[in-house]
């Protein structure tokens, strides 16, 4: 692939955008759905318990968080227009239970101690003001409640070849640092492996990512 369109995939995969963004969103989904799967787990999600994802691509997962448990309620949130309305458009068998919003990125647009669970899958290389972003994400998470940031270690990321391209990348020791500079107190660190097809469609590779499990 060249320096071209590697640079292409790597602006859809920060903000999916127009046809090529859904045939990203579906890769996305497709490549990403072991971590997404394993991060939805790790939520412990309850009855009556409301869920908020961060970057929510697609949304092609969501049957399997409103499964989980009873009366389950999802917010999906993500910056793609393109994103935002696939998503509506392939959960119109869940409308009474979730909804999609729309935001610039930055700040979160609820009340404080709206959320239950609150998780997010490969999204931490693109957020601006990291410190900032955690302390929006705590702000509109319940005091009991559980918060899981899932992310590709640097080692593995770095050999990405689109990675050069507007992403930030973390160890999981310099996460975990940057998690401590926010309000957030407790943490339990969990890094795992999995055999996924490539984003650019040539080669199965071991990625080696970390599920980090965040409270007040």
């Amino acid at each position: 692939m060249d320096t071209e369109k590697l640079k292409i995939l790597a602006q859809n995969l920060a903000h999916p955008q127009g046809e090529k963004g859904i045939e990203i969103g579906e890769m996305m989904n497709e490549t990403n759905i072991g971590m997404t799967l394993e991060s939805i787990q790790t939520l412990l999600i309850e009855d009556n318990e409301h869920v908020l994802e961060i970057g929510h691509g697609n949304a092609g997962h969501v049957g399997n968080i409103l499964n989980k448990a009873i009366d389950v309620k999802y917010t999906g949130i993500d910056i793609s227009e393109t994103m935002h309305h696939e998503a509506i458009k392939l959960n119109k068998d869940f409308e009474n239970q979730a909804e999609f919003v729309l935001y610039e990125g930055t700040e979160l647009p609820f009340e404080d101690k709206t959320f239950d669970k609150i998780f997010t899958v490969n999204t931490v290389y693109f957020w601006q003001k990291p410190t900032y972003f955690l302390n929006e994400i705590y702000r509109v998470l319940k005091d009991n409640g559980t918060f899981v940031l899932t992310f590709g270690q640097r080692d593995f990321m770095e050999k990405l070849p689109f990675t050069q391209f507007g992403f930030t990348l973390y160890n999981t020791d310099e996460m975990e640092e940057t998690v401590s500079k926010s309000y957030f107190k407790r943490m339990k660190i969990s890094e795992r492996q999995e055999e996924v097809k490539s984003k650019t469609g040539e080669e199965t590779i071991t990625r080696n990512y970390t599920i980090l499990t965040i409270k007040k």
